[in-house]
């Protein structure tokens, strides 16, 4: 793994994936009291940053596994940009999503030709129906975040962000299963000045947090977080890249994240989901520690189920 990988896999996908806009708001920067770039994934293609990952590893794979088709299980965003990578390449996408996901997801899932799969919402129920799928028709497991190539795919928004932004001070990612804050650690390890990556996590799911803390991965008794995309958990392939290269993790409460996603709503009219007001309310939790700073934020997504907005509650 070197700077030619990430920059190989970047001219593979770019065929397939958006070079998404880098927006700033002056209100927001006066807030938070440094200058904050947001690399919005909320308009890539199927609405998230997944779209990078899962289309680098399909593009990697071979005619007779394209043949058999890919599987996986996520919570949504993953889901959408595999149904999505596999319509575009003529492969068959069979995905498990867990009977708590979001229905917006469900329904890009079904739009972009995608069979869904549906099972208990529990990290062994997703994994054990994906392994049966793929026992049962050939076709080949993608994971959603503790796989290389497609964490490598995940960390060219950051690799996008810097080309753009070269002299940003940190980087802030949403902390799911890992695969994002990995690749984007990786993208300024290599092309960054200096620049240090940071992890925002729901408390209610903060394992990543732990596992820095203790050495070793661990687990999440709870996941009640609104963001519905962070609660999985790290995995054997990314934990190493997150040890080595990323220089810690901000936890957040629930109303901090409502509170920072109806921020964004309301001052860049742009929509994000949860998943991504967790780095913003991260970084206003510690806009002590990053004031005069640059600080660029990867918005992971904007797949927002409409019918269930929290902001009535924040208020």
């Amino acid at each position: 793994m070197n700077a030619q990988t990430l920059i190989d896999c970047h001219t593979r996908i770019k065929p397939y994936v958006h070079n998404t806009q880098v927006l700033s708001s002056r209100l927001i920067n006066k807030e938070v009291g440094a200058e904050v770039y947001f690399k919005c994934e909320n308009f890539q293609r199927a609405g998230a940053y997944k779209m990078r990952g899962a289309t680098n590893a399909m593009l990697q794979l071979t005619e007779k596994q394209r043949s058999k088709g890919v599987v996986t299980h996520s919570s949504g965003n993953f889901a959408q940009a595999v149904a999505l990578g596999a319509q575009s390449l003529g492969i068959t996408a069979h995905i498990v999503m867990p009977t708590s996901a979001p229905q917006v997801k469900k329904i890009g899932v079904l739009e972009y030709g995608g069979r869904i799969y549906e099972c208990e919402p529990t990290l062994e129920a997703r994994q054990n129906m994906a392994d049966t799928i793929a026992k049962d028709t050939g076709a080949t497991f993608l994971h959603p975040s503790n796989q290389l190539n497609v964490i490598i795919g995940q960390g060219t928004a950051a690799m996008e962000l810097l080309e753009e932004r070269p002299n940003l001070n940190a980087i802030f990612c949403p902390v799911g299963g890992g695969g994002l804050i990995a690749g984007s650690a990786l993208a300024a390890h290599y092309f960054g000045n200096g620049c240090k990556v940071f992890g925002g996590e729901p408390f209610e799911a903060d394992d990543a947090y732990r596992s820095l803390q203790s050495g070793i991965l661990e687990g999440n008794e709870t996941t009640n977080t609104i963001a519905d995309g962070l609660r999985t958990t790290l995995g054997d392939v990314n934990f190493p890249i997150i040890q080595q290269h990323v220089t810690g993790i901000v936890r957040v409460a629930e109303e901090e994240i409502i509170t920072a996603m109806r921020l964004v709503w309301e001052r860049m009219k742009i929509i994000i989901e949860p998943s991504s007001a967790v780095t913003v309310a991260a970084l206003l939790r510690e806009r002590s520690v990053f004031k005069n700073q640059k600080v660029g934020i990867v918005i992971s997504g904007g797949n927002v189920d409409l019918a269930n907005l929290p902001f009535h509650a924040s208020r």
